[in-house]
């Protein structure tokens, strides 16, 4: 019999059936915490909340109130749980927590009610935090203390004294406590109130010696209130009145800063000096105040000094204080020290940058200071208006047109930089420096809003250089309009006619110098040898070594004219006054400020004068001639900028 052939063919191996989906069992859901777990439920909380785990804390408290919703928790799971939602600043946690103290019927002690009350502080929930002061039927001075200080802390000064003469009244004005005082007396410097300043001082007299901890808080406290009130006279008194034990490192501190505050850096200094006699040790505090007063004064040495104690001491600078230390060594050219000081910075921020670019931009190092830009825009760090500034100076300063046409392009692309008037006034004059008094005059007209004093400024200044007689008066008459009362506008534009030879009009401005009472008064240079200031006017013949200066000065214009130094005699000097014009010109004040410098100091350290003019267009050229003859290098900070002369060059390229 035939047999029947297969479908699939012999070849082909035999598949297996598919198995069917086996039914599933049914997913149990996760079993509610019994209240058996409750110990150790709590036991980690207090152990997540000791070790800053808060939310972790938070969590577990979660699932204690799913176990048993009305069950109390130890007072001591209470407390961490108050302490985790505190630092989190979370209302929901502390409005949960305070809920469940309340639903569980615990009966919470007046410390637990501290914390609470603190707890809705620090979540800035003042309706509840109100309440539960209110509530309590038991407070103590931890509890004034806790509720004034919230109040200060959310910005309500005058809320925080109002309560503090609710607690005076309440006790009688005998005992009240000193902390709570001390909180007070901070809400009277954040309010600025000077009178409630002097009620809490006489409250502070009348309650009598507090102790040692006490009478230190209460003082520091006082001093720092008047200070921030603008009385730094009555902060000194109080400083004064403290006895040496007293006088902790917080108080010496305080004093400083409220000298430095209302600008009072000689104060600042005197006493810093008596911290150095005392038997209190600096912190970085200090040195960081310091450093800002150095700067200010131009204390070179007094800030190299502060340096070295804090590397000797181990003390790290924070930003403010490192920040102030670059701003000082950049102000006295000393770039190195400060790029060392910028580079070992553990943090910087915006203000550092700045700072430093700045510096470089000052002292004629704009590439330098470019490549700081540069980077700083590759870290992601968003530039502002002052970092523009300091960009936009450093290409003015180094005549750098293209990276300076960049940066102010990068500005107008960006709402939130756009440039403002300083802005337009350092593109005015880095186009007046390279002679394109055109492309100058043009940012004038095209500014969108008036132009400023220092807009017309710099187009005088390019004028008066590129001797650009129209553009000049154009620029001095609209600066006379805008400022008739200062003296320097008068004085160049006398220059100006003076220059060109107009007698004429010359004698105009000297007439409405006399109609209005305005003289040029004498300027000031000086120079600092051996952390001593010494101090040069025109003609001076004050200085016990007058003589010696006048014979060494007689002696180096002498070489200086056998190197080729022709004198300027087109210009009028800005310490001299008209009627002085035929007087010799060899003892102006920066040129007796060098030659002291020449003789006091050794052959090959760098001369470092100050004044507070602009250098004039003949002593600029005798101090080129100076280096060239003397091997020195001279730097001078004048009213305008730093120069840095040597060799015969200056870093200024003669424009300034």
């Amino acid at each position: 019999m035939p047999t029947t052939s297969s479908s699939s063919s012999p070849s082909e191996p035999l598949k297996p059936r598919p198995r069917l989906p086996q039914p599933q069992p049914r997913q149990s859901p996760v079993p509610r915490p019994s209240t058996a777990r409750l110990p150790s439920l709590c036991a980690a909380i207090e152990r997540h909340a000791a070790a800053g785990r808060h939310a972790e804390a938070l969590d577990l408290f979660r699932l204690a109130r799913a176990a048993a919703p009305f069950e109390p928790l130890p007072a001591s799971t209470y407390h961490a749980l108050i302490a985790a939602a505190a630092a989190l600043r979370d209302p929901g946690a502390a409005a949960a927590v305070a809920w469940h103290i309340e639903s569980s019927g615990s009966e919470p002690d007046v410390f637990t009610d501290n914390l609470i009350l603190g707890m809705y502080l620090r979540c800035g929930m003042l309706g509840e935090a109100r309440q539960v002061f209110e509530g309590m039927p038991e407070r103590n001075a931890v509890t004034w203390g806790i509720m004034m200080g919230g109040l200060v802390d959310r910005g309500r000064p005058r809320a925080a004294l109002a309560l503090f003469r609710k607690m005076w009244a309440e006790a009688d004005g005998c005992e009240a406590p000193p902390r709570a005082v001390v909180v007070a007396v901070r809400a009277a410097a954040v309010a600025g109130s000077v009178r409630a300043g002097r009620q809490l001082h006489c409250c502070v007299v009348k309650m009598g010696p507090c102790g040692d901890d006490g009478d230190r808080y209460l003082s520091c406290a006082l001093l720092d209130m008047y200070s921030k009130c603008g009385r730094v006279d009555c902060a000194r008194q109080v400083f004064d009145g403290m006895v040496p034990c007293q006088r902790t490192v917080v108080a010496w501190n305080a004093m400083l800063a409220g000298y430095v505050l209302h600008g009072r850096s000689e104060e600042a200094l005197e006493l810093y000096h008596e911290m150095q006699g005392s038997s209190v040790d600096m912190d970085q505090f200090t040195f960081s105040t310091m450093l800002g007063v150095f700067s200010r004064l131009g204390l070179l040495e007094h800030a190299k000094q502060a340096h070295a104690c804090l590397i000797q001491r181990g003390l790290l600078l924070d930003i403010v204080g490192n920040t102030a230390l670059v701003d000082l060594y950049c102000k006295w050219g000393r770039m190195e020290d400060a790029r060392n000081v910028f580079e070992r910075m553990p943090k910087r921020n915006l203000i550092s940058w700045n700072a430093l670019i700045a510096g470089y931009g000052y002292h004629g190092m704009g590439d330098k200071a470019f490549e700081m830009f540069e980077t700083l825009i590759a870290e992601g760090i968003v530039p502002n208006h002052v970092t523009f500034l300091a960009v936009l100076n450093a290409c003015r300063f180094s005549g750098l047109v293209d990276k300076g046409k960049r940066v102010f392009q990068l500005m107008t692309q960006n709402p939130k930089t756009k440039p403002r008037a300083m802005h337009y006034a350092c593109v005015i004059e880095l186009f007046g420096r390279e002679g394109l008094l055109d492309e100058a005059y043009s940012m004038i007209r095209r500014a969108p809003f008036t132009p400023t004093a220092n807009m017309w400024g710099a187009l005088l200044t390019a004028s008066r250089v590129h001797k650009n007689m129209h553009l000049a008066k154009l620029a001095a008459e609209q600066l006379l309009a805008m400022e008739p009362e200062k003296i320097n506008n008068y004085a160049v534009l006398l220059n100006l006619y003076i220059s060109s030879g107009r007698q004429d009009d010359a004698c105009k401005v000297l007439e409405t110098l006399k109609r209005k009472g305005l003289c040029i008064s004498n300027a000031c240079s000086w120079v600092t040898v051996k952390k001593k200031d010494h101090r040069f006017f025109f003609k001076d013949s004050t200085h016990p070594q007058c003589a010696e200066i006048h014979r060494t000065l007689d002696t180096l214009m002498k070489e200086i004219k056998e190197a080729g130094y022709v004198a300027e005699e087109t210009e009028l000097l800005p310490d001299i006054h008209p009627d002085e014009l035929n007087i010799p010109r060899a003892y102006h004040s920066e040129r007796l400020a060098i030659a002291f410098g020449l003789i006091r100091t050794s052959p090959c350290t760098p001369l470092r004068i100050t004044q507070n003019h602009r250098l004039c267009n003949d002593c600029h050229k005798i101090i080129k001639f100076l280096t060239k003859v003397t091997k020195r290098e001279i730097v001078v900070r004048d009213g305008s900028r730093f120069h840095h002369f040597k060799l015969g060059i200056c870093c200024c390229g003669d424009y300034w």
